[in-house]
């Protein structure tokens, strides 16, 4: 200190006075872009000291980030100010760059069944205050919730009605009238939110109360009540023609990834000598019941080709074909008429009978 002179002493300062205003003050050949809204800086300067930075490529790469935001800074400070409960802040003008948005635009809620009976028939909801007067205690108190005007639970006297049973509890009565408001609101809230995201909101058996319910329905609930037992339904008998439900087959098992390794490679071998061996896997049971099961197929199918003719022969026949009984003009047959056999009556043309005369045909003795 006793060595430097007065002219040091004012150089440093000088140089330490430079420092500081170097640190505020970035000089750049572009001006760089400025949205104070978003808080966004855009420099248009090409990082031509990049390039040749080699090894201090970081370090050039965090100098030239703390220019651009001591920029920012700065045009910051130029902005108006307010001061909030002893804090200094700048109010922010309005964006300029649109940005994307991370998810879709929200979509209107959907009203209610009550918002959209009210708007049709006009109704305007009412604004109530919050507290109302109670004439019991004297006092202004809240008009719903806890320790509200007029409640009525905390009444340790009620008046049985006339129309009620002389031994019926009031209060029970009551407390299970609240449970069932609570049960309905509920109920009519879940189904708000199922018809804002149109979907069928489903009963405890999966039926309507209305008692006109579709096959599908039905299909529904005999479903729902199948599996509600202990064993999921496993032992439930079936009814005659139904259906077996959808997903209720076997679940595939798979192997876990990481396991018994020399399990994995025995059942690997044993794939590579079916996969070599000459001689084909029959398995003996399988192709057994397969051709048993093909066999009963054709049994049932002439059966019921046989019983669907046997139906025929017994009704009514189209044209060519034979049949008891009809017209004989379409080329049937039938016991009696013209042109046809008959055991008795006045035979016609070219017919055929027992007993008696008969025009050009044979006579039985």
């Amino acid at each position: 200190m006793e060595g430097q002179s007065v002219e040091e002493l004012l150089a440093k300062a000088e140089r330490d006075e430079a420092e500081k205003l170097q640190r505020i003050t970035v000089h750049k050949e572009l001006e760089l872009e400025f949205d104070l809204g978003n808080l966004l800086a855009s420099d248009r300067n090409p990082p031509t000291g990049l390039r040749h930075a080699g090894a201090t490529q970081e370090a050039e790469l965090r100098a030239l980030a703390r220019d651009n935001t001591q920029l920012l800074i700065n045009q910051l400070w130029q902005l108006p100010t307010d001061r909030v409960e002893e804090a200094l802040v700048a109010r922010l003008p309005e964006p300029t760059t649109r940005l994307p948005r991370e998810k879709p635009v929200p979509r209107p809620r959907p009203l209610t069944r009550w918002q959209q009976f009210a708007r049709l028939k006009g109704i305007r909801p009412k604004k109530k205050t919050n507290l109302v007067w109670d004439e019991g205690s004297g006092q202004w108190r809240r008009r719903w919730g806890y320790q509200r005007a007029r409640d009525d639970t905390k009444e340790w006297l009620i008046e049985v009605p006339g129309n009620a049973a002389p031994m019926e509890d009031q209060f029970a009565k009551r407390i299970q009238a609240k449970k069932e408001r609570v049960a309905k609101n509920e109920l009519n809230r879940l189904r708000n939110l199922a018809r804002a995201h149109k979907m069928q909101l489903p009963s405890a058996a999966g039926m309507h109360p209305t008692g006109h319910q579709s096959k599908e329905e039905l299909g529904r609930a005999v479903q729902v009540a199948r599996v509600s037992t202990a064993s999921v339904g496993r032992f439930q008998e079936r009814l005659p023609k139904e259906k077996a439900p959808r997903g209720s087959g076997k679940k595939r098992k798979f192997q876990p990834l990481f396991g018994d390794f020399a399990a994995e490679k025995n059942r690997q071998l044993e794939m590579l000598r079916i996969m070599n061996s000459k001689k084909p896997q029959l398995d003996v049971t399988r192709a057994t019941n397969k051709q048993m099961r093909e066999e009963d197929q054709e049994e049932a199918a002439k059966r019921r080709k046989m019983s669907q003719k046997g139906k025929r022969k017994g009704g009514r026949q189209g044209p060519g074909g034979k049949r008891k009984g009809g017209p004989p003009s379409q080329g049937g047959k039938r016991k009696g008429g013209l042109g046809g056999k008959m055991k008795s009556g006045r035979p016609g043309l070219s017919g055929k009978r027992k007993g008696g005369q008969h025009q050009g045909g044979k006579r039985r003795k």
